[in-house]
């Protein structure tokens, strides 16, 4: 998953920057939000790509707060996505997975310009053999066809494929594809109660590579 790999710590930062005191709330509704609108979008069969969705959650976030989101600092905002940095573990991890002669690509729900930008920005170009959006084939995760890219795409088996997400939903999404997954937990989150779990979790991907290690 991409913010496995990319840090959106700074957009929350200027969102309190931007709105001293308030920052956190915004945060925290945008987020529910524009995962929110993802879904719904799929499911009532009124697709927008991750971009549209994330602006449309934005301002219906601010508006619920009461908070003066000018075209400025809307505009501030949504650039923010395309401006992120890699976490510090990212780069010595990728590299020695990939020195173990593994295969290495995004699969995430951002759209293919916001991944190029995020790739480009934490100078990670030239780790990843695929860059796969869903936005390609119109849906997001944890709907199956969005994982189904990376079987279609690197035309392995289910079985073949370690998945390594961000978000506990989307964890469960993963496994209950059937693909092993590794959940890289930054916040030290509960699991998410959906019937399947994780086949291991970490908090950085440096304990991915040593899951790896064991497990060759």
């Amino acid at each position: 998953d991409a913010f496995a790999v990319l840090d959106p710590r700074p957009i929350f930062a200027l969102a309190e920057q931007l709105f001293p005191g308030r920052g956190a709330d915004l945060s925290n509704a945008w987020r529910t939000r524009q995962f929110d609108y993802q879904w719904l979008r799929v499911l009532t069969g009124r697709y927008a790509d991750f971009w549209q969705a994330t602006d449309d959650a934005l301002v219906v976030s601010a508006e619920t707060l009461k908070l003066d989101l000018t075209p400025d600092r809307r505009k501030q905002l949504m650039n923010a996505h395309l401006e992120l940095k890699a976490w510090p573990d990212v780069l010595p991890a990728l590299q020695a997975l990939k020195s173990m002669g593994l295969r290495l690509a995004p699969l995430s729900n951002l759209t293919p310009t916001m991944l190029e930008a995020g790739i480009k920005s934490a100078g990670l170009e030239g780790i990843f053999e695929q860059v796969l959006s869903t936005d390609r084939i119109r849906t997001y995760k944890p709907d199956p066809r969005a994982y189904q890219m990376a079987i279609d795409a690197f035309r392995l088996k289910r079985e073949e494929i370690l998945f390594v997400p961000s978000s506990g939903w989307d964890a469960a999404g993963a496994k209950s594809f059937g693909y092993t997954t590794f959940w890289v937990n930054r916040l030290n989150l509960p699991a998410e109660k959906l019937g399947v779990t994780p086949d291991a979790i970490g908090q950085t991907l440096a304990d991915l590579v040593d899951f790896v290690k064991a497990a060759r």
